[in-house]
């Protein structure tokens, strides 16, 4: 067969733009594409629902690529190892309670399982901004990464959804555009982001399932972005929390979705 370099390169744009325009609704939308971001999208495509994650780098997985300072190997407890074992990634068990697994195998898993699920990825997409309505937040407003990292000014575009999650890590970003948009109006102690504290696996990972919440209307923190939001401990190369807290949100919005 002869290849048309011009026919591959229509597949691709018309592949893509028809996934984009169907894409400007959905039941969900989910900032950041880390652990917590990818099981979260994984449980909420399974229950029928309409869901999306947008990655601002090339690569889906965050900091689990890299298990414990580019040794990559991850632990996780027994009920990260109930989610793994779900996935089918394999793991060891290491002491009572503690579970090994390669953070390779569990990362290009989770995103693989996710994608088969329904859920879709867009990466290389960062979000800039929200939409806000009386409501609360009805969507996300989108620009590329490298339109970002260029510093050009060029304008974004928008997307509508019922629910939003940041699972943006330890920046937090979408609460951040929101905190700074509305002040100090946050589902928190003093209605803004309390700030990530030292490393503390053992009360990061407890805290890590109470912060994962509805943090404004319609906007719900998960993963990481939980305790940097609520003012707990960050935990390290422990990463059972991380997969607890997205199916946690997911099961949240799927009941309040359906």
């Amino acid at each position: 067969m002869k290849l048309d370099d011009i026919k591959i390169s229509r597949a691709i744009v018309e592949g893509y733009m028809e996934e984009l325009l169907d894409y400007m609704e959905m039941d969900v939308a989910i900032g950041g594409g880390g652990p917590s971001g990818l099981t979260a999208g994984y449980y909420l495509a399974r229950a029928g629902l309409k869901v999306a994650l947008f990655e601002r780098k090339l690569s889906i997985g965050g900091g689990m690529w890299g298990g414990g300072m580019m040794f990559n190997k991850i632990v996780v407890q027994d009920e990260g190892k109930e989610i793994l074992d779900e996935f089918g990634v394999r793991s060891k068990p290491y002491d009572e309670g503690y579970h090994v697994a390669d953070s390779v195998e569990a990362t290009s898993t989770l995103c693989s399982r996710a994608c088969q699920a329904g859920l879709k990825i867009f990466n290389l997409m960062s979000i800039e901004d929200v939409m806000i309505r009386d409501e609360g937040i009805t969507g996300l407003v989108l620009n590329w990464s490298s339109v970002e990292m260029a510093g050009l000014h060029v304008d974004p575009l928008t997307v509508r959804a019922g629910a939003v999650i940041d699972a943006t890590g330890h920046d937090c970003e979408i609460v951040k555009v929101v905190e700074r948009k509305i002040g100090p109006e946050l589902n928190t102690p003093d209605g803004r982001i309390q700030g990530e504290r030292s490393m503390w696996a053992d009360v990061g990972e407890a805290a890590l399932i109470d912060n994962t919440r509805e943090v404004y209307p319609n906007l719900y923190v998960a993963g990481m972005a939980s305790n940097a939001v609520y003012g707990a401990p960050r935990m390290g190369p422990i990463f059972g929390g991380m997969l607890v807290s997205g199916r946690r949100v997911a099961e949240m919005i799927i009941e309040k979705l359906k």
